[in-house]
């Protein structure tokens, strides 16, 4: 009986530690973990300009946007934040933009460490990169690109932010290159006027194009620095770069073209301004939904035609391995090309003469049902529960609940209802974007892969 106990202890404890022994659950952790302690910093009365705690929820709300880097907020950063809590959160966009686990990677090597083989895997699973052999060359690139751009963009920041505010001007410019840079859209720009954010610069082109130039470097993806940065070398792309490339490209031209199209004559958004000005913002807007969180006019008050626009763009994100959030354009480009290639009678899924692992293309339809499940259950709750009690439409809750998923942080005001129940579902939405789907549903089991069983082939049919 005793020996039955014993062994029935070593089970449990074997169980438990298989829980944490998977990459993919460790960075679900270690993004937990950074939620949990920047809550509990934000709630302190030395975070708020009022001395008050802030309610748990709240904070715990705001941790959730920042280390998610999303962007949804219920305080304006400047006007409810101290400095403190300002820090706290930047801190928390760094993290969150770049991983826990891909800082501390660095200076595990920047010290002269040797990283045994979990640590090695579970520092690939953070960037993105299967790849084992070129991980400590991939780290360093990661950290120095990402630290070059958010100081170069501080720099150029500060020739527009230190006129205006003197040398406040500077913690200005580092707090929104940052920001950009991890697709966050957390600014400090309140001192303007609350939740302002970028709608009073559509006129200055260096405060524009230097924030999307940082969001689009952001969302490419830590792996296509490294492949384009060994280009002058190689003289050759990867798929996975060439395909992020053009997706990007796509998606950009044209969002800013339907932005315009949509709101050409909309007095309230693109409608008033200038012709440069009206160019620039719809450039911008198809920018920011790719999950940065920035907005230079009023949502609230965008067609229906724009919105349905953004709420597409959002969905499908930035690149894999990167700031960004959303479904990612990868897993958009293989899902095209998987119907594109059947209805040609193809078995396969080939993409400029390369063809597709199958195990791809099924992880991709695995993320979009994934993905659309829980945005839907989600956006349903919300419109039931939101649309007749305070006055916002079926369309704004669902562009309130793509934004929260796909870590973009546009928002309407929806997430601002004081309801419990809508901050903690939105709370679960966006950590459930960051972490990705698939590896959230992966980090539930710590069941190891069982051997591969050979089963009877059955028939269904489809269409």
């Amino acid at each position: 009986m005793q020996q039955t106990v014993i062994t029935k202890k070593r089970l449990v404890k074997r169980q438990f530690l298989n829980l944490f022994s998977n990459p993919t659950q460790l960075l679900v952790l270690s993004f937990a973990v950074m939620i949990l302690a920047g809550s509990l910093l934000l709630s302190l009365p030395i975070a708020t300009k009022s001395g008050e705690s802030t309610a748990y929820l709240d904070a715990l709300f705001t941790a959730t946007s920042a280390t998610c880097v999303t962007g949804l907020q219920l305080f304006d950063s400047y006007t409810h934040w101290t400095l403190f809590g300002q820090v706290v959160i930047l801190v928390l966009i760094q993290l969150g933009g770049l991983g826990l686990v891909t800082l501390t990677s660095f200076f595990h090597i920047a010290i002269g460490k040797k990283m045994g083989f979990k640590n090695m895997l579970l520092a690939a699973e953070s960037v993105g990169n299967s790849n084992l052999g070129d991980l400590h060359v991939l780290l360093n690139s990661v950290i120095r690109v990402t630290f070059l751009a958010e100081l170069t963009g501080t720099a150029l920041l500060s020739t527009v932010f230190v006129p205006m505010f003197g040398p406040e001007g500077v913690y200005i410019s580092l707090f929104l290159a940052i920001s950009s840079f991890c697709n966050a859209g957390f600014d400090v720009l309140g001192r303007i006027a609350p939740f302002t954010s970028l709608t009073t610069f559509n006129g200055n082109f260096i405060v524009m194009f230097t924030v999307m130039t940082l969001i689009i470097l952001g969302g490419l993806g830590f792996v296509v620095w490294r492949d384009l940065l060994g280009y002058p070398k190689t003289h050759k792309l990867m798929l996975h770069t060439r395909v992020v490339l053009l997706m990007t490209a796509i998606l950009l031209v044209a969002g800013a073209g339907g932005f315009l199209y949509a709101e050409w004559h909309n007095p309230a958004t693109l409608g008033s301004m200038p012709m440069g000005e009206r160019l620039t913002a719809a450039l911008f807007q198809s920018v920011t939904c790719r999950t940065a969180g920035f907005n230079s006019i009023n949502l609230a008050e965008m067609t229906p035609g724009g919105t349905m626009l953004a709420i597409f763009l959002m969905f499908i994100g930035a690149a894999p391995g990167s700031t960004g959030g959303g479904i990612k354009v990868t897993t958009l480009a293989v899902l095209l090309m998987t119907v594109i290639c059947v209805s040609r009678g193809r078995e396969d899924t080939v993409i400029f003469h390369r063809r597709v692992q199958k195990n791809v293309v099924y992880k991709s339809l695995a993320i979009l049902m994934m993905s659309m499940f829980a945005v839907v259950v989600v956006a349903v709750f919300v419109m039931s529960t939101i649309s007749p009690s305070y006055g916002y439409s079926d369309l704004d809750c669902a562009f309130e609940t793509v934004s929260a998923f796909s870590t973009t942080g546009l928002s309407v005001g929806v997430c601002q209802v004081p309801q419990d129940s809508t901050k903690v579902l939105f709370s679960l939405l966006m950590f459930l974007g960051r972490v990705g789907p698939v590896s959230f549903a992966l980090s539930m089991t710590a069941a190891k892969n069982s051997k591969k069983e050979i089963l009877p082939e059955g028939k269904i049919m489809v269409g």
